[in-house]
Formats: C-alpha cells, sequence, structure tokens
C-alpha cells in the first residue's frame, strides 16, 4: 500500500516544483491519490523553494506535512529548515555538490548524490533534479522511472521533448549513486 509524505526543497530554479508536479501527475497517471502543494520564497529563481507532495491509496486531507516520510534537499538552507521533521527512519535525499558537511542524524537513512556533480557529467546541470529523483525512485519504490518518463513525455512536448533523453540519462545516473 503506498502512503509517502516527501518534501522537495531548494532553491529556486533548481527543478524543485517539477519534480514534486511529475510525481503527482505519475499518481493521477495510476489512479492514486495525490496532492502537491508549492512554497515559494519572496523571489522566483535563487529564492527558495519547497514543495509537499502526498501519494496515497487513501484519502489526502491535506497539504499540510508535519513529518514527512522522505526529504529531497538540494540545497544547505534547505537542510537546515527541514531535516528535523523527517520522521523516524524517514529517508533523507542530499545533494552533496551543495551540501558539504551533512549531519548524520540518528535514526534516518541518509543517501548522500552529488546530483550537480552528475548532471555536469552529463553535459546539462539543469537535470541535477532528475539525479536526485532517481536516487529517490530507486530507493523508495514510490514509482519506476518509466513512470516518470510517460509523465515527462506528456509535458516535454515539442521543443522540450529534444530533453527527455538527458532526463532519463539523469534519473538512470541517480539510481547508480544510491548505494544500498
Amino acid at each position: 500500500m503506498i502512503n509517502e509524505q516527501l518534501i522537495i526543497a531548494g532553491f529556486g530554479g533548481q527543478g524543485v516544483m517539477l519534480m514534486g508536479q511529475l510525481l503527482s501527475f505519475a499518481a493521477t497517471n495510476k489512479d492514486i491519490n495525490t496532492l502537491w502543494f508549492p512554497s515559494y520564497g519572496p523571489e522566483t529563481r535563487g529564492g527558495t523553494a519547497n514543495c509537499s507532495v502526498t501519494i496515497s491509496e487513501e484519502s489526502v486531507n491535506s497539504p499540510v506535512i508535519s513529518k514527512p516520510d522522505s526529504l529531497i534537499i538540494m540545497n544547505k538552507p534547505s537542510l537546515a529548515k527541514f531535516q528535523d521533521k523527517l520522521k523516524k527512519d524517514g529517508c533523507l535525499f542530499i545533494n552533496t555538490s551543495l551540501v558539504k558537511d551533512v549531519p548524520i542524524r540518528d535514526g534516518v537513512n541518509v543517501y548522500k548524490i552529488p546530483a550537480n556533480d552528475i548532471a555536469s557529467k552529463l553535459g546539462n546541470p539543469k537535470v541535477a533534479n532528475m539525479v536526485m529523483m532517481g536516487a529517490y525512485l530507486a530507493v523508495t519504490k514510490v514509482f519506476s522511472q518509466e513512470d516518470i518518463i510517460e509523465v515527462l513525455k506528456e509535458k516535454f512536448v515539442g521543443e522540450k521533448a529534444s530533453l527527455i533523453g538527458i532526463n532519463q540519462e539523469a534519473l538512470n545516473e541517480g539510481a547508480k549513486a544510491v548505494t544500498l
């Protein structure tokens, strides 16, 4: 039974909102209840941004997540803001390209992914979010990479369709970066 509450956080422009939308759309495609709730800082690109995503086979009654099952953290300020909210035995995915000093909190599963470095090696720094998504999917198994690619094919039409391949590569590399 699927019941996942996730907070994704980083700077505006890092693809935080896209990650949340992709997960919510994948849930909708599978007829699973979902709620995506964005939150922006005062600036758009470069300011803080986070979103809450709930994916559940039960009814979803509130966008508020007080104790998430998982956190995807793209930058250091987001780690400081959200890490203490993660529930015991939760999954903490940290972009270690931007978060160098990773405090190890007892009782949670920490996954260190150098997302920006991997994305740069792929030739497109903008796919760091998909590297993190690949790691998240590999660990949680909430959805398959194919489920996310299906949503990308629906969203990325016209000229953006050419970006599907690099996003698939980023998902694959993110999955490989997670050592289980």
